[in-house]
């Protein structure tokens, strides 16, 4: 089988992303993430460009994988020993340095003023430095394939240089993200006819036309035996290579399972949808539900029909199985669902009904109506099973909201200072007890944490006997959606909850009111908590 490696620059290209911006720990957890995958080199970042990459690269972690420094070939005019920007990048002292150089004479003579010849004496000398030094040196072509297709000549004749100095690769970049599939494995393939080795030529490819994936494959197909791209895609504008996409797809997809070996073990697959996760949540993101393998929807089975064939064989609507890239198999409830999808759903939630009980047509008419109306199952499975349990004659009556008021009241603080203030009060009767509750939506600092926070905080105050069973749980998500647009806007909020075993789960209501919406969605909650005790307990309030 013959190498493939993978090179990644989340940490360098990823940070050029619009909106992100790693720390120093949150580099260091990154390139931990990416020690563990198993990818062959991580591209640190451009020492000397800011005080983060500076600093992580004083910091960075022991890495079984080879840690790479990235900067560009040496100015015109000065030596590449005496070139400050290069000398930056040495000081890293990373086994290896990635420079990036110019390879479009429309770039050499624009952007950087410089002679034809004189660029390609920067590619050269700077090479022959890095190796001379003991680094091992990559050239990132930048511009290479449009570069190609203005001066076909002139661009080989980078790509030789940089190979003639030492490098051990070459990096065809397709900067602007604009070249198709089928035009990147045509180029390569001439390179290739020059005489440049295609175990010594790399890709990297961005989404600008959503062909990174496909580039980067092409090019592989054509000989080249690197492959440059970033956790997620990140990258700059529409982003990179995605190699959470990449690798999978190597490793489990013909016919490069069976030809190509990569430095990630087929074992480590399991860790490929936590660790997209992850660096989603370093970011603040909400995850892409689409993602291909580690995506929230990349195995959810909808339509009835394809719900009630995977039931019977997973293969016959999945191409790999879930579980082998750390993810897992959905079967949404929705208003295109079949009985099969309400089986299964009902069985992940421990309820068990036999085939042929109306109780399921009942449920499922129940769940297409609300649906209807604004509502959502397929990310509010605890709303789902409280729904289920409550045709079936399960859903004990925990409690009861007798009524519930908001206010909120703008006005001026002991400082004189204009603050708003949202207050809400619950009233609800347990064992037929009425109880009143009261709070204040305010933090420590005296601030506004607006109607929803003071509902939650008022529901959550005084529960009677049931208030030991909620007592660690805590709102960790809220999200809005109008449904319907103009004068009848339907309003749906979703919200996810968490308790102190570490449990999560989502809640859904649905009103043309938003307090309302979010009111409905709170009740849900704390009723699917208290389910979480054995009946005769929670009943008992034990």
């Amino acid at each position: 089988m013959e190498r493939l490696y993978l090179y990644d620059t989340t940490l360098r290209d990823g940070q050029q992303t619009q909106g992100v911006q790693f720390s120093t720990p949150e580099k260091i957890r990154i390139a931990e993430m990416l020690d563990e995958l198993g990818v062959d080199y991580i591209e640190g970042g451009w020492p000397g460009a800011n005080p983060t990459d500076s600093a992580f690269f004083e910091a960075a972690p022991e890495t079984r994988v080879t840690m790479t420094a990235f900067g560009m070939t040496k100015r015109a005019g000065v030596s590449a020993e005496n070139d400050d920007v290069l000398a930056a990048v040495m000081n890293a002292r990373t086994p290896a340095v990635c420079l990036v150089g110019k390879t479009h004479d429309f770039h050499v003579s624009t952007a950087l003023g410089i002679t034809l010849e004189e660029n390609l004496d920067n590619i050269s000398r700077s090479v022959a430095h890095m190796v001379a030094e003991g680094r091992e040196a990559l050239f990132d072509a930048e511009h290479f394939f449009d570069g190609w297709k203005a001066n076909r000549e002139y661009a080989l004749e980078c790509v030789h240089a940089a190979l003639n100095a030492g490098a051990r690769w070459v990096v065809l970049c397709d900067t602007n993200g604009g070249t198709l599939p089928v035009e990147i494995g045509d180029i390569v393939r001439d390179v290739i006819a020059s005489g440049a080795p295609g175990d010594r030529l790399g890709i990297h490819t961005h989404n600008d036309t959503a062909n990174a994936v496909a580039g980067s494959l092409a090019a592989v197909d054509a000989g080249v035996r690197q492959i440059q791209g970033t956790l997620n895609g990140l990258g700059e504008r529409c982003g990179n290579a995605n190699l959470v996409t990449l690798i999978p797809t190597l490793l489990l997809k013909e016919p490069y399972a069976s030809t190509y070996e990569t430095g990630v073990n087929p074992e480590a697959l399991v860790n490929l949808t936590p660790i997209s996760r992850q660096l989603d949540d370093i970011l603040n993101r909400v995850p892409v539900k689409q993602a291909p393998f580690v995506g929230a929807s990349a195995f959810a089975h909808k339509a009835g029909l394809h719900a009630s064939a995977i039931l019977k064989d997973p293969s016959t609507y999945e191409h790999v199985d879930p579980a082998v890239v750390g993810n897992e198999r959905i079967i949404p409830m929705s208003n295109q669902a079949g009985q099969s999808n309400l089986r299964r759903r009902l069985e992940e939630t421990g309820i068990t009904v036999e085939k042929g009980n109306p109780a399921l047509g009942e449920m499922l008419s129940e769940v297409k109506a609300r649906e209807d109306r604004g509502y959502t199952y397929d990310s509010a499975q605890a709303s789902f099973e409280l729904l289920a349990r409550k045709v079936l004659g399960q859903l004990p009556a925990f409690f009861e909201v007798d009524r519930y008021r908001v206010s909120i009241e703008r006005r001026r603080n002991a400082r004189g200072e204009v603050v708003t203030v949202s207050e809400a009060v619950v009233a609800t009767i347990v064992d037929g007890q009425k109880i009143l509750s009261v709070s204040e939506s305010l933090d420590e600092a005296g601030n506004d944490q607006g109607p929803v926070n003071a509902l939650w905080t008022a529901l959550a105050k005084d529960l009677g006997k049931y208030q030991c069973q909620i007592d660690d749980m805590r709102l960790v998500d809220f999200k809005v959606r109008i449904t319907q647009g103009g004068t009848e806007a339907v309003t749906r909020v979703i919200i996810d909850s968490e308790d102190g075993e570490g449990r999560r789960w989502s809640t859904v209501g649905v009103s043309a009111n938003i307090v309302d919406a979010s009111f409905e969605a709170l009740v849900d909650a704390v009723t699917w908590r208290l389910m979480q005790v054995p009946p005769a307990q929670a009943l008992a309030g034990e």
